[in-house]
C-alpha cells in the first residue's frame, strides 16, 4: 500500500480506485452529515466525482486529500488534507467515521494536512470553513490556530438560516476569501 504520511496514530496514503467503497461507507453515513445533510453522498458516483477532485488537487498543487488508516489495524476511518481552492487558499477538510468521533482523529489528520501544506506553499493561507453550529469542527480549527475570519449567511445551503464561518491562520485578501467561498 502507497502511504504518504504517518502520524501517531494514522496512515495517510492518496485515494485509488479500490478504496471507493469504504469512503462511500463514511460519506454515505447521516451520522457523519448532521451538520450538513444535503451533502450526504447517496450514490457512489459522487464519491467518485469526489475522489477525482483530490487527484486534481494532487497534480495541479501537489497535496489533496488522503485515505485516513488506522496504523495498528489498516480500518479506513476517514479523509482529509488539504486541497487548493481557486489558486488562492489551502482548504483543510476532514471526514471521520461516525464510530470513531471524539478521539481526535480529526484533528491528527488536519494537523499533517496544515503541515505539509506549510511545506509545499507556505505563501498560501490555509482556511478551514464549516457551518456555524458544527462546534467540533470550529473545535479542530481552532487547535490548528486558525482564528474565524468570516462569518455570513450560508449562500446555497437548502436552509437559509445557517451560517458559513471561515478560519484562517492570517488575514484574506478578498480574492482568497472569494476562492474560500466558492
Amino acid at each position: 500500500m502507497n502511504v504518504d504520511l504517518l502520524t501517531d496514530r494514522l496512515r495517510l496514503a492518496r485515494a485509488v480506485p479500490s478504496d471507493l467503497d469504504e469512503v462511500f461507507a463514511i460519506q454515505s453515513d447521516p451520522r457523519v452529515w448532521t451538520h450538513y445533510p444535503s451533502l450526504r453522498h447517496t450514490d457512489p458516483a459522487q464519491t467518485v466525482e469526489m475522489m477525482e477532485r483530490w487527484g486534481r488537487s494532487w497534480t495541479e498543487a501537489g497535496l489533496g486529500s488522503w485515505v485516513a488508516r488506522l496504523r495498528d489495524t489498516g480500518a479506513v476511518v476517514g479523509n482529509g488534507g488539504c486541497t487548493l481552492l481557486g489558486g488562492e487558499v489551502w482548504n483543510i477538510g476532514y471526514r471521520i467515521s461516525a464510530d470513531h468521533h471524539g478521539r481526535g482523529l480529526a484533528t491528527e489528520l488536519a494537523r499533517a494536512g496544515v503541515a505539509r501544506a506549510r511545506e509545499i506553499a507556505p505563501e498560501r493561507p490555509v482556511i478551514a470553513y464549516l457551518v456555524e453550529h458544527n462546534s467540533a469542527s470550529a473545535r479542530v480549527a481552532e487547535k490548528l490556530g486558525l482564528e474565524l475570519v468570516h462569518r455570513a449567511p450560508d449562500a446555497g445551503n437548502p436552509d437559509p438560516s445557517v451560517i458559513r464561518l471561515v478560519y484562517a491562520d492570517r488575514p484574506l485578501t478578498s480574492a482568497q476569501l472569494g476562492a474560500a467561498l466558492q
